[in-house]
């Protein structure tokens, strides 16, 4: 399996062949790049792609805090 980030991934396909291939849309592609996601894109052995995002846990930082 080769595993590329989705930035190089994009630059070696082009923005709307990566779209089609990840079976998302262009904007998708624009939108996370430009909002620096952690997105690594999976060359399977089938030929395919798959791409998987590595994301903190918990993702989104709790609105209240106890004091």
């Amino acid at each position: 399996m080769k595993e590329s980030t989705l930035e190089s991934f994009v630059a070696a396909k082009g923005q709307s062949e990566a779209a089609r291939l990840l079976r998302v849309t262009p904007p998708a592609i624009h939108k996370a790049i430009s909002t620096k996601r952690d997105i690594r894109v999976l060359e399977l052995p089938d030929g395919s792609f798959r791409a998987v995002e590595s994301r903190p846990f918990p993702s989104q930082s709790p609105k209240f805090q106890a004091a």
